[in-house]
């Protein structure tokens, strides 16, 4: 098995572990929070960055009942910073929290859990995304997001929405094209793109 392909799945097995060790889904649903993965491990295409994100959601934002929540993952002795940012005033009606994991072999893990407000913009568009990209993608392009994002320079930060639309949409296939690519097709903020 090729390399890259033995660190994703390697790597989508400790962001599995991660989550139940720290109990994070059943953290939220206390709650009452509907719980969904988003982003590269929903779609198997961990790579990495070692990133865990989570969409949840319930009818109101209340920070001080997220506090809760996340004083429980706190409390675990593998967690190591949380960020808090209140984006419940913008379109993105969200509250976000970061949390930096650390995982058995010393390795930093970022667990995103953006707290959306149901029925706001953004209720269930990156998960609408996600599930589009999984039928569409064939078994090819998936090799090639995962060796692109495996040929990525460790200290380039580069939305995973990126490798996506230039695979899926643009037939990128090397990394020179994809970076050439990247310069052609500058982000800033939310993409909205669904194949």
């Amino acid at each position: 098995m090729k390399q890259y392909l033995k660190e994703s799945e390697a790597n989508t097995r400790r962001a599995y572990e991660i989550i139940e060790d720290l109990n994070m889904v059943t953290a939220w649903r206390s709650i009452g929070a509907e719980v969904r993965p988003v982003g590269s491990l929903a779609m198997g295409l961990m790579m990495k960055h070692r990133d865990i994100d989570f969409h949840i959601y319930t009818p109101t934002l209340d920070p001080a009942v997220d506090f809760g929540v996340m004083a429980q993952l706190a409390g675990h002795k593998s967690v190591k910073r949380i960020e808090y940012v209140n984006l419940s005033e913008t379109d993105e009606a969200c509250i976000e929290w970061h949390a930096w994991i650390e995982d058995a072999d010393k390795n930093l893990w970022q667990a995103d859990m953006i707290h959306i407000l149901a029925g706001s913009r953004y209720d269930g568009y990156f998960e609408k995304m996600a599930r589009r990209i999984v039928e569409v993608m064939t078994e090819e392009q998936r090799e090639t997001i995962l060796k692109l994002k495996y040929d990525t320079p460790d200290n380039e930060k580069i939305m995973g929405v990126e490798y996506y639309r230039a695979v899926i949409r643009d037939g990128v296939s090397t990394y020179p094209e994809f970076d050439r690519w990247r310069k052609d097709n500058p982000v800033d903020g939310i993409v909205e793109w669904i194949p």
